[in-house]
């Protein structure tokens, strides 16, 4: 099997179970950037240019989907007297989850801990600096570790704030801040760990390895890690500050579909920083992903629209934008393991399905998740890590990853299934953990601070009632 070079499944682990569990982002990472013995004492390390040219590139590109790719796309999205409150809380939690990564966040993802979290041997990243490497899937080859500490922590930067979408307009800025700090830390950076952080070749035994990662589960670029986490801590910020002060009896349009769609753009070619850069090399499998992030987005795309004409009898911009955000979240977890084909099909069915939770089930259910943060992010995220397990099945032109033998029908059944029940465990235990981490941490900071402005400041808006200032002045 050529799985060792599919990115992140250049962390091979082939045990006595007959299982490989491969990993996009943190297989080889996970060893010198750790700081485990065997990889301090791997001989003749070279830094490769090409892959530290890229993975620079692919640092920036991923800082660009959030500012101000993310910033736009929601701060078009909100009414006008809430745009800048948006933009603000975007830009101000990059910075402060910047400050927390350094600090302590890289230590608790990415050494030795238990299978839950990390410890604190690099705390203020101690033994990091110039001269540290992060191996590359090519034996022999890496890249700095600050190279891959930068690249990981725009990840860190841009999962938090995801979540202000599913409660814009309507959170104090200060509790935001609080909530931030406490989530990361109790949620962001043990599930980090959990999926991403690789123990070395005896990874089944190892008590460091991630919990996730020792299920045999896949995510090649952060479908749980990010999408899903984001996904329901939003939907449990939504249900517990409640909704917006005249939800469903006000206009609540978004002010400025022209920003949204300049934001959405700068999501997509961002992207590629994300998908690609997962790989952590610069050669044929980050093309893979690649091309993944291109055609996967564009089916979604595609049958956003389709089925808005036909339902609706007009197709939106906003549906557009919604559907290739959709197929990028798809996308993401399978990037680099998944055919070209097998991308467009994963980008339409959770197109599909992300359609159906927005339009149908969000009303349904009756709650206000103000930019479905939830509907696409954790829907999405939920179909891409599951869709994974069955389309890097090499007969469908994935990759492989366990032994599917595709010769024989009944083997190869066994081999998706056992695929999809690892992604299936590591949806459930990221659920869980977020959803439970979640609902804790908003009830601790709604009794320090409280969630919510008052009722004067809501109606009035965040942009003039939290920072006096606004975009707009009549």
């Amino acid at each position: 099997m050529r799985v060792a070079r599919t990115g992140l499944a250049g962390a091979l682990v082939l045990g006595a179970l007959g299982t490989v569990a491969a990993f996009a982002q943190e297989a080889a990472p996970a060893g010198v950037a750790a700081g485990t013995e065997a990889a301090a004492a791997a001989p003749a390390m070279t830094v490769d240019k090409g892959d530290t040219t890229w993975m620079l590139l692919s640092t920036v590109l991923v800082l660009l989907m959030t500012i101000p790719g993310l910033a736009l796309f929601y701060g078009g999205l909100v009414r006008a007297k809430n745009m800048l409150s948006v933009l603000m809380q975007v830009f101000t939690i990059t910075a402060v989850v910047m400050i927390i990564w350094v600090f302590y966040g890289y230590s608790l993802a990415f050494t030795p801990g238990n299978a839950f979290v990390g410890g604190f041997s690099k705390m203020f990243l101690a033994g990091v600096d110039t001269t540290t490497l992060s191996e590359s899937f090519t034996k022999g080859v890496a890249i700095p570790e600050l190279v891959f500490v930068c690249f990981q922590m725009t990840f860190a930067c841009i999962t938090p704030a995801l979540i202000v979408g599913a409660f814009a307009e309507r959170i104090k800025f200060s509790a935001l801040v609080l909530f931030v700090i406490l989530w990361v830390t109790f949620v962001y950076f043990p599930i980090a760990h959990m999926v991403w952080f690789w123990g070395g070749p005896s990874a089944y035994s190892d008590p460091n390895t991630g919990l996730i990662f020792s299920f045999g589960a896949i995510d090649f670029a952060g479908g749980t890690v990010v999408h899903i986490n984001a996904g329901i801590a939003g939907l449990v910020g939504a249900l517990m500050v409640g909704k917006r002060i005249g939800y469903k009896r006000d206009i609540m349009a978004p002010h400025s579909m022209t920003m949204t769609m300049i934001g959405a753009s700068l999501l997509w070619v961002g992207w590629f920083g994300f998908n690609a850069g997962s790989n952590l090399e610069a050669n044929a499998y980050a093309a893979l992903a690649m091309i993944n992030t291109f055609v996967a987005t564009a089916g979604a795309t595609v049958i956003w629209i389709a089925l808005e004409g036909v339902l609706r009898g007009k197709a939106s911009m906003l549906g557009a934008v919604s559907g290739a955000v959709a197929g990028l979240v798809a996308v993401t977890p399978a990037a680099g393991f998944v055919g070209p084909m097998g991308a467009i099909v994963l980008g339409m069915v959770a197109s599909a399905v992300c359609y159906f939770f927005v339009s149908v089930v969000k009303n349904a259910f009756n709650y206000d998740d103000s930019l479905d943060v939830f509907g696409i992010h954790g829907v999405g995220g939920i179909i891409g890590a599951i869709g994974t397990g069955i389309l890097v099945n090499p007969a469908l032109g994935g990759a492989g990853i366990v032994d599917y033998s595709t010769a024989d029908f009944a083997a190869g059944y066994a081999g998706i299934a056992t695929q999809v029940w690892a992604q299936l465990k590591g949806v459930l235990v990221t659920v869980a953990w977020s959803g439970i981490g979640s609902a804790i941490l908003y009830k601790i900071v709604d009794l320090i601070i409280g969630l919510r402005p008052s009722k004067e400041a809501e109606t009035e808006g965040l942009d003039l009632t939290s920072h006096g200032e606004a975009a707009y002045h009549s």
